[in-house]
């Protein structure tokens, strides 16, 4: 996560304007110009809605920085051979997809990048990732990926009990302030 977002960028807890940051030891030289050599400052990369990796994406600490500013640039989906623990779960949270792969298909998929194929759909509903000359399943847990579809967070979720919440607090706040029997 130290390369998604380094440390300068992490000065701020809103969400946007991060994507300037995505990166930026390697999209950018010391002076501040944009590596044109780098994947993602050419085209037609640099307006990606995917991105491919190998193993271990998003290691590091775990600032929830990194999926903000991969989110703030614009990239919804992260397919990998597998992701850090903490950084996978943050994805989920702040509505990016990430997509575990085995390590064949994901050469499968850069194999088609380097023929120029570069157009692929990620269909969460259907769980496949497909392009002109593949196509490739891919397995979510079925609550993280209701979640994503209905644009829910930690919040929504909550929200969606409020009626048992009150009618819990209602039932129980007397107990809570003032355990057992209360003598008049």
């Amino acid at each position: 996560t130290d390369m998604i977002i380094p440390k300068q960028f992490l000065k701020t807890i809103k969400r946007d304007g991060l994507g300037e940051g995505l990166f930026y030891e390697m999209r950018f030289f010391e002076n501040g110009k944009k590596n044109k050599e780098f994947i993602l400052n050419k085209k037609p990369f640099c307006e990606s809605k995917i991105l491919v990796s190998h193993s271990n994406f998003g290691c590091g600490s775990s600032r929830e920085h990194a999926p903000w500013a991969i989110l703030d640039f614009g990239i919804r989906v992260i397919i990998a051979e597998s992701f850090a623990d903490i950084f996978y779960n943050n994805c989920f949270k702040n509505g990016i997809l990430p997509i575990k792969l085995e390590k064949s298909e994901v050469q499968k998929i850069i194999n088609e990048i380097k023929f120029k194929n570069f157009i692929f759909t990620v269909d969460l509903k259907k769980q496949t990732i497909i392009n002109v000359n593949l196509k490739i399943n891919f397995e979510i847990d079925i609550y993280k990926k209701d979640c994503l579809i209905n644009g829910w967070d930690d919040i929504d979720l909550t929200l969606k009990q409020k009626k048992l919440i009150s009618e819990f607090e209602d039932k129980n706040l007397k107990d809570w302030i003032f355990p057992g029997k209360q003598d008049a």
